[in-house]
């Protein structure tokens, strides 16, 4: 399942709409998707029977404290990798709270 079906789903369950086939394809036809009658069939049936809300806090929980600050006498080196680092970390961690999503709808 692509994560647009995935956001998709997400976005409407954020402004408290419930998660139907009809208002999941106006969002993906919004983005710019054609959507696919059978994923979006798929999606909404498996949502059904879950807590999105749960599901996105054991997400959140599961992300990882950023690393520790650099000594100050390297802190602008340290600091600009730790900046990358970070951001990695953070897409990362990203990615797989949304491949974990993305198992649950596949």
């Amino acid at each position: 399942m692509g994560m647009e079906y995935i956001y998709a789903a997400l976005m409407l369950h954020e402004v408290k709409k419930k998660v139907e086939e009809a208002d999941l394809e106006q969002v993906l036809k919004a983005a710019g998707v054609e959507p696919d009658p059978a994923r979006v069939k798929q999606l909404v049936s498996n949502l059904s029977n879950l807590n999105i809300d749960e599901i996105v806090s054991q997400a959140a929980v599961s992300a990882a404290p950023a690393p520790a600050a650099a000594p100050a006498a390297e802190e602008s080196k340290a600091e600009e990798k730790k900046e990358e680092k970070k951001e990695e970390k953070e897409k990362e961690e990203e990615e797989a709270a949304l491949a974990g999503l993305g198992a649950l709808f596949g």
